[in-house]
């Protein structure tokens, strides 16, 4: 590219940023899905009640989660630093941003979790009922299984989107790609530097949806 030189790119600087990113994104990605999951179900559950007590307790949770869906993950990442501080003793690098990433993801990823739930025919589980079946084997052998591909392509966007917040994180020390582009690029205006980790995360992200979307067409029913 004209006016760039990337020979002087410190390529260990990259690796190390790249690696950190994918530790944050992995980790993050890993406790989102653990925890956005069963509140997801229980969002889904409880829509469906007729108990005025589990209505209330869906509104409850629902704003919760819509609230922290609504607020910027910057913001965020700001405002919960002493709760971070607090989980893992530090509010930079890779380990001070997995908590905010986590509580940022998994409201959304639960969001994506009922819905997909929802799409599961309602037949199937007035089968399961009439068959005798309790509730845990409701949910474990009819609504995740039937609802599988679309909990899959549910990962898959919430770990793309995973990947722009370990971006974003960078603003504030977060480290990683996105601390990397931000230093480099933007304080010392080493364009290349910016240009390199713009192009590994939007590899990563590629990578991402491939896989994903290839995991949903082998486990689709057709």
């Amino acid at each position: 590219m004209m006016g760039l030189d990337f020979s002087q790119v410190n390529l260990d600087e990259i690796v190390t940023a790249t690696i950190d990113t994918l530790k944050m994104l992995g980790f993050s990605a890993l406790f989102t899905f653990i925890i956005g999951l069963p509140i997801g179900i229980i969002l889904y559950l409880s829509a469906k009640s007729s108990s005025w007590l589990v209505k209330a307790f869906y509104r409850i949770i629902s704003i919760v989660v819509n609230i922290l869906r609504s607020v910027p993950f910057v913001i965020l990442l700001v405002a919960i630093i002493p709760f971070t501080r607090l989980i893992v003793g530090t509010s930079l690098g890779v380990l001070g941003t997995i908590p905010p990433l986590v509580i940022s993801a998994a409201p959304f990823f639960a969001r994506l979790v009922e819905t997909t739930l929802r799409e599961v025919d309602r037949g199937v589980i007035e089968a399961a009922q009439a068959m005798g079946a309790s509730l845990p084997q409701i949910i474990s052998k009819v609504l995740l299984r039937e609802a599988f591909p679309g909990l899959l392509a549910s990962m898959t966007m919430t770990a793309v989107a995973l990947v722009s917040y370990t971006a974003m994180s960078g603003m504030v020390g977060g480290g990683g790609l996105g601390s990397l582009a931000i230093n480099y690029g933007y304080y010392r205006y080493e364009s290349e530097v910016m240009i390199l980790a713009v192009i590994i995360m939007v590899i990563l992200v590629q990578l991402l949806q491939m896989a994903g979307d290839k995991l949903v067409l082998h486990f689709t029913r057709k």
